[in-house]
């Protein structure tokens, strides 16, 4: 049964519809004017609303058209009770949306078949809408997971076709505990595959022929390691192989190796015999990691020093590949002084609203200016800062600086604006997190509406049940949470539904180039679409040209930050910026 709003200022035909309407099962709900009616209907939102025409404080056609202009209550269905009959009353109401007209006095029947009419055609749209939104979500969920021009599974669908490997190799070795407890000797791999030199194809051939070699190439990789493993696309002229458990490293080497020799022979396309060489990295699971993310960026490292070696090879990752920098450990040192020493900055890159094209907000981004390194790059010291615990200390002088500065152009006018700052694991994790939280927003007076907190989604995938906890936790505050460099911690946003995010932002590696790479171009149509879907908003980062920035606003991203639009600044600069000093109300106090 429906819940239907009475809002009709006669006590006894109220009365009576109520009598009418319990009789067959509806709640109903009840005003006696047009005022406190409006206000009913947007609080409770019924199904379907009965309305008098006449009525004092306002009347009917006032309600209805307030009620138009909420996107909550704009779908009600609404029926109009009169005791004027004459046409243009009637047309009145209908133009400003209303569905059906009872004209005074009217029967029980009458009533009710207006009422089950409208309720019925809501009914078939509600599940018309719920079935093609459900189609649709399958869709795009089977989209999202397999790239779309060699038809293998994408970066998105790594981690579920690393688990399934997993799951299965625990089932081969039944009661000895989690995967990752087996024996060492069962080593699941973990190849990247780099394509040396692609770039030139591009430029000599054009994208069509590039193309058809990376589908001539995706069929050679899964014909070289048929049956012992999958081969997966992370991006542009990137390949992964997850091979299934094998028990002595060299099995291991003689796939790297077969990998290897199929690609010096060549790749007739139309009309061209094509030579493309591959460098080849890989980690073990559980030696390397029991991350798959973690495991990917290993293997990637060992791709990088085969490369280095002159390409067409295998490395396998060690640790030595992670020291590397002679400089290290007086890098830590300096790092530990720079908050004391106040060498750290924060600076701002602005979000656009892609179909306004005004200032939403900013990303607060750390920076650090050593007396004699210079300028340090946040690659360089943040990875060292997680690593050695400095994270929470920094990540905690960010907070309080962007919540800082916020305070102050707020006070200066700035409006509908909202801050966004990085999360790292370790902050995540802090078990007093919510309450630093909650005292830097009461100390720098600002509304937690408007502070925005951004978390990769690698931070999470490692105990999701917990990070749903502490998402929730965190919402009580009133802030907004977005997932950053969606893509890169290879997880689908099918996995991700269970985390109460508000956005979502699109990595830049997805972004590059994207109007000219179909594969790349075919995910975000589908992460946009989906996210749409979840009532996620999307915002874009790394944009960089007009062409990038015309095919997200096409397909309905919704925002986007970039060097396009402009490069992290400091405070000052961004005040000076045409495009900001336009968002304050009054002149900012130099």
């Amino acid at each position: 049964m429906a819940t239907i709003l009475i809002i009709e200022d006669d006590d006894i035909v109220r009365k009576l519809i109520r009598k009418i309407l319990m009789q067959e099962g509806h709640e109903v709900l009840e005003a006696d004017d047009g005022q406190a009616g409006s206000k009913l209907a947007q609080a409770s939102h019924p199904d379907l609303i009965v309305c008098d025409v006449m009525m004092p404080k306002m009347n009917g056609y006032q309600v209805l058209e307030l009620l138009q202009g909420d996107r909550e209550t704009k779908t009600i269905p609404f029926v109009f009770l009169t005791a004027k009959s004459e046409k243009h009353d009637m047309r009145q109401g209908m133009q400003l949306g209303a569905d059906d007209y009872l004209t005074k006095p009217f029967t029980k029947n009458e009533l009710l078949g207006a009422i089950t009419t409208r309720l019925s055609k809501l009914s078939s749209l509600q599940k018309k809408y719920a079935d093609e939104a459900a189609e649709n979500k399958l869709k795009l969920s089977q989209l999202a997971g397999k790239d779309p021009l060699t038809n293998l599974p994408n970066q998105l669908a790594l981690r579920d076709v690393f688990n399934g490997i997993l799951e299965r190799k625990l089932r081969a070795f039944p009661g000895k505990g989690a995967p990752h407890q087996l024996q060492s000797k069962n080593l699941v791999s973990v190849f990247c595959l780099g394509l040396e030199r692609f770039s030139r194809i591009t430029e000599t051939f054009g994208y069509d022929l590039a193309n058809l070699l990376l589908k001539a190439i995706s069929d050679r990789l899964k014909t070289t390691v048929a049956g012992a493993g999958s081969v997966i696309r992370l991006t542009g002229n990137d390949f992964c192989v997850l091979l299934d458990p094998l028990e002595h490293k060299q099995e291991i080497t003689s796939i790297a190796e077969k990998l290897v020799l199929a690609f010096k022979q060549p790749f007739p396309i139309e009309t061209q015999d094509i030579f493309i060489a591959i460098s080849i990295g890989i980690s073990l699971y559980p030696r390397d990691n029991l991350d798959i993310g973690k495991l990917l960026r290993s293997a990637n490292k060992a791709m990088l020093q085969a490369r280095n070696l002159g390409g067409n090879q295998y490395q396998f990752f060690t640790a030595a590949l992670n020291v590397g920098k002679s400089n290290l450990v007086t890098l830590e040192t300096d790092l530990r002084y720079a908050l004391e020493r106040n060498e750290f900055e924060v600076h701002y890159q602005p979000k656009m609203d892609l179909q306004s094209g005004k200032i939403t907000g900013a990303e607060a981004l750390l920076r650090w200016y050593h007396p004699q390194r210079g300028a340090v790059s946040p690659v360089q010291f943040i990875p060292l800062a997680e690593e050695t615990g400095l994270i929470e200390e920094i990540g905690e002088f960010v907070l309080q600086e962007a919540c800082k500065q916020l305070n102050i152009w707020q006070t200066n006018g700035l409006k509908n604006f909202r801050m966004s700052v990085n999360l790292s694991a370790r902050q995540f994790n802090q078990l007093n997190l919510h309450q630093r939280l909650s005292r830097i927003l009461i100390e720098n007076n600002i509304d937690s509406q408007d502070l925005e907190l951004e978390l990769t989604e690698s931070t999470l995938v490692q105990n999701s049940e917990v990070a749903v906890r502490r998402l929730k936790a965190l919402k009580t505050l009133g802030l907004s949470i977005a997932i950053d460099d969606f893509g890169t911690g290879y997880s689908s946003l099918s996995y991700l539904q269970q985390f109460p995010f508000d956005k979502l932002k699109i990595d830049r590696s997805f972004v590059h180039n994207i109007h000219a790479n179909r594969s790349n171009s075919a995910i975000i149509t589908a992460i946009i679409s989906m996210a749409h879907q979840l009532g996620l908003k999307v915002i874009a980062e790394g944009v960089e040209n007009q062409a990038e920035l015309e095919f997200l606003k096409r397909h309905g991203c919704d925002e986007m930050q970039g060097f396009l639009f402009s490069y992290p600044v400091s405070a000052k600069e961004f005040e000076s910026s045409p495009f900001v000093s336009a968002s304050f109300e009054s002149d900012l106090v130099q």
